[in-house]
């Protein structure tokens, strides 16, 4: 086993743990619970965790909660320890989808899992929503299983799996489940609860917003819907699961979204609209729930759950995303329509963390899925939804965007004032396009100021104009503007801070001569990026859907994809061409992308020739890296 780091992480004070096992439940006075939490995470009691924020939210409306957290499913005898639940048992994969948390990008197993006891790879299934419920309805055949999570959202309608390389069914057929509850959850599963305590069958909840359901029969919707191809169709034609994609992508809006059916042979899945957005009352809620804010006690020998170093010390400020990134799927799980928490609720939960033993002074992040994201792009957006067929950010920003820090920064100069806080970080990145767009200025000051720790991460992602284009980022003169304006803004004020750029290689569109155009403005720049991020296709992206059908889905053009595992290669290794050990590669890939010219031993080439002692560059003091990958010049 390759285990991470031990820490030792104490609770808040006088928070409570849901009972994972019949001697909890015993020491409760219960005799059964109410709903059984199968989890593919370690149980880690904090908000985020989506499963400690679901068991919070039903524990808060009066209902007996048990985390059954990755239990062996080899067997019944884990999921039968805490008895049959009386109204349902839930089941999560937990935060992330189990296939991406167990492979990488060349379909190899990771060593680690951040997400279980001290880093131990291998403690969850393949599959683990649909291992866990097999399981479940082994034990209890008439027990209403309700799926969730990351896992679950993601793959609601028929998808490709990159890990299999094929067009599978929707998880609900595969999993068997009654339902299952897309996006975030809390106003779902609060409406679930509570009519299943009162007696309503599973069966009958089938108009409930955020959940997707499965019938023989054509159902009798209310309203508009809209039928995609089926799964059928989209298994075999390309261009029927592009027009899949494009259909149901239309839907994602909790304001003007219509139900959406999708048939699986002689049956059908039914996606009723989104839930409406959380308001920031109902947020702050949520957040002010008595987390114990760490790992169960039980994996203190297994030296914790690593998972929580990440963000033990971190403030979600708000959910949603409105940059909808092609390669993310986090504006089809949480929305595009932002959702914040009150300066009070934030400042609250700063003062919680301030007090627990292990606190240095230091808050690591204030953000969400984009930090700087703390207000809806438009006004209209809180009454109509956001625009169909149209982005906030892309190609460029939208005339109508609210482009606006003003109450991000109160925000942040509150925090900085809280006593015992020393620093306030932004880690969680940020859009520079929606950053430079703000024409009021400040934040660049503010951040450069006082919320840097001496690197700024940033994801340009690319510089070939096509590719940024269908990754749906800015183009390269964007990020050239801010990475000037960066550089100024710290000579200013006297700090050498450094950007440090992430990209990725082998994104749909991307040929070997992008990633030739790629490496170039590296040398240009004189940056070496220590780790390139491979492509992913994961379930419900834009960009996976590009890559399995090789178009793209909204204008019908043709987008090739690099899917040869030695293309893949030669793209990411000249992301990294000053790597010794990736000479030989780098070679290849240069000759075969016509490139010869920057083979050689002059200032422009990437790589000397084989079977020369390679000569060591000297760049320029101020962009020579340090041992520890920093850069010494700004960014």
């Amino acid at each position: 086993m390759n285990a991470l780091p031990p820490m030792k992480v104490p609770p808040v004070p006088g928070a409570r743990f849901f009972p994972v096992n019949r001697k909890d439940m015993e020491e409760r006075g219960w005799n059964e619970l109410d709903f059984l939490f199968v989890s593919g995470d370690a149980y880690v009691d904090h908000p985020a965790f989506g499963t400690a924020v679901i068991a919070r939210v039903l524990d808060a409306a009066g209902f007996r909660v048990g985390i059954l957290a990755q239990p062996d499913w080899r067997s019944r005898d884990a999921f039968l320890s805490m008895g049959r639940p009386k109204h349902a048992a839930l089941v999560s994969a937990g935060n992330l989808d189990s296939m991406l948390n167990k492979l990488t990008a060349s379909k190899k197993s990771r060593s680690t899992d951040s997400y279980s006891p001290g880093g131990q790879a291998g403690l969850r299934p393949d599959r683990a929503t649909i291992a866990y419920c097999s399981r479940v309805k082994e034990c209890w055949k008439d027990l209403p299983v309700i799926i969730g999570g990351v896992e679950a959202s993601l793959r609601r309608f028929a998808h490709y799996d990159y890990w299999s390389d094929e067009v599978r069914r929707s998880i609900l057929f595969d999993s068997q489940a009654d339902l299952l509850v897309y996006g975030m959850g809390e106003l779902q599963i609060r409406q679930i609860a509570d009519l299943l305590s009162r007696g309503v069958p599973v069966g009958r909840l089938s108009d409930l917003r955020g959940t997707v359901y499965r019938t023989n029969e054509f159902p009798e919707i209310r309203g508009k819907f809209v039928e995609i191809p089926s799964y059928e169709e989209v298994a075999v034609e390309k261009q029927r699961f592009a027009e899949a994609f494009r259909m149901q992508d239309a839907e994602q809006d909790a304001f003007h979204g219509k139900t959406v059916v999708q048939r699986h042979g002689a049956s059908y899945i039914v996606q009723n609209p989104p839930a409406q957005p959380l308001t920031m009352e109902e947020m702050d809620a949520v957040y002010a729930l008595p987390y114990p804010r760490t790992y169960h006690p039980m994996y203190e020998a297994a030296g914790g759950v690593p998972a929580i170093a990440e963000v033990r010390f971190s403030l979600t400020s708000h959910r949603g995303c409105f940059g909808s990134c092609a390669f993310c799927a986090i504006h089809y799980h949480q929305g595009r329509i932002i959702q914040s928490r009150s300066h009070d609720s934030l400042l609250r939960e700063a003062r919680i963390l301030t007090e627990l033993p292990d606190f240095k002074g230091y808050i690591h992040d204030v953000g969400g899925p984009t930090a700087n994201f703390r207000i809806p792009a438009c006004d209209q957006q809180l009454d109509r939804g956001a625009c169909r067929n149209r982005q906030c950010l892309s190609p460029n920003p939208c005339p109508k965007l609210r482009a606006d820090h003003s109450d991000y920064i109160d925000l942040l100069r509150k925090l900085r004032a809280l006593p015992k806080v020393k620093k306030v970080f932004i880690r969680s990145g940020i859009r520079f396009d929606y950053l430079l767009a703000d024409k009021k200025g400040g934040f660049l000051e503010e951040l450069c100021a006082h919320h840097v720790s001496g690197q700024l991460k940033v994801a340009p992602e690319h510089v070939s104009s096509r590719v940024l284009a269908l990754m749906g980022k800015p183009g390269r003169e964007v990020y050239e503007e801010f990475r000037r304006s960066y550089a100024a803004m710290n000579e200013k004020l006297g700090k050498k801070q450094y950007l440090v750029p992430y990209f990725i290689a082998s994104h749909p569109g991307a040929t070997l001569e992008d990633a030739v155009e790629l490496a170039e403005y590296l040398r240009d720049i004189h940056f070496q990026p220590e780790q390139v991020q491979d492509f992913i296709p994961t379930p419900g992206s834009l960009s996976t859907c590009m890559y399995y059908t090789g178009l793209n889905p909204f204008t019908g053009e043709a987008v090739p994809s690099a899917k040869d595992r030695n293309e893949r290669k030669m793209q990411r290794v000249l992301l990294q061409y000053a790597e010794p050990k990736n000479r030989e590669a780098v070679i290849q890939a240069l000759e075969a992308a016509g490139r010869k010219d920057l083979i050689g031993v002059g200032p422009s080439c990437l790589v000397q020739p084989q079977h020369r002692e390679p000569q060591k560059k000297s760049a320029p003091r101020s962009e020579r890296r340090t041992r520890s990958g920093k850069t010494g010049g700004r960014r």
